[in-house]
């Protein structure tokens, strides 16, 4: 059986609580956890991936930088995508973000307009390196929305020819409607907007996607790809993860396999179907149908 098959089998009630314990075990992650960090990292420069020596080819004349989702790291995320991309000739990079004080291995918690500004840091180091003029970008959930606050604010529009977003939160969410109760309960409020400030950034409606979504959703010179699941718990309603603009392709998974049943995590981290896609919008002049076959390419 597919893997994502079991895992969109879990009853989204049950994703949902998972989801909030987790997020309590941030909050209480004891910081000697750390320490796993640089075994990770050490294993990452073992698979191809951060290697700071890489020289783009001529096929692939751009480094890929893969921006985690909330929660994630630079390591956890891309166990899977990061070696598909390498494997397929690319110099792949990825960078840890929004990390609070005193709270390991899980990041994407801080302001989301901080960790942009970490964003940028990374992909001029990234660009250096390399001696590429410009990068492409492929993120996960919030790492597929937050690069759109670096392309508009911070002069990455400039720096960077493409955006690939997996399951990205672009408006927000309401996470199924559980947000439209925080009104009512507002010390939760208040404890996700002080203690989490890059969960209360995400949520619709929010100061900062009012920011980020005003004037249009896109800049120009930039090529943007948005690859969503109908099957999404995470960023809901699934259709406002698309983009609207020139240069804009907005795919649904089950659009190019309907029997891909992949959810929100399962989207960014293990389905090759959609990394199949992601490596069509990277290379689109050697683009390939994405099919159910894709699974074995």
């Amino acid at each position: 059986m597919l893997p994502w098959i079991r895992a969109a089998r879990v009853p989204r009630t049950r994703s949902l609580l998972a989801a909030l314990l987790l997020a309590l075990t941030v909050l209480v992650a004891p910081a000697a956890t750390a320490n796993a960090a640089a075994p990770a990292a050490a294993a990452a420069t073992s698979r191809g991936w951060n290697d700071y020596s890489c020289k783009p080819s001529a096929a692939h004349p751009r480094p890929v930088v893969l921006v985690h989702g909330t929660f994630g790291n630079s390591i956890d995320n891309w166990l899977v995508l990061a070696p598909y991309l390498v494997n397929r000739g690319y110099c792949v990079f990825s960078l840890d973000y929004g990390q609070l004080p005193g709270v390991p291995f899980f990041h994407g918690l801080g302001p989301i307009d901080k960790s942009a500004e970490q964003l940028d840091v990374f992909v001029d180091k990234v660009l250096d390196a390399t001696g590429a003029p410009k990068a492409d970008l492929v993120g996960h959930s919030q790492g597929g929305m937050m690069p759109n606050y670096y392309l508009k604010f911070l002069g990455g529009a400039d720096k960077v020819n493409a955006l690939v977003g997996i399951a990205p939160d672009n408006h927000g969410t309401t996470l199924l409607g559980l947000t439209k109760l925080l009104p009512f309960f507002p010390g939760v409020e208040k404890f996700i907007s002080e203690k989490t400030p890059g969960l209360a950034d995400q949520i619709a409606g929010s100061p900062f996607i009012t920011k980020l979504t005003a004037g249009g959703d896109t800049v120009p010179g930039v090529r943007y790809t948005v690859i969503a699941t109908k099957y999404d718990q995470v960023v809901t309603p699934y259709r406002t993860q698309y983009l609207d603009g020139p240069n804009v392709r907005n795919v649904l998974l089950q659009d190019l396999c309907p029997l891909d049943l992949s959810e929100h995590v399962a989207i960014g981290t293990i389905d090759r179907i959609a990394f199949h896609e992601v490596a069509n919008a990277l290379d689109p002049a050697r683009a390939t149908p994405t099919t159910c076959v894709s699974v074995i390419g």
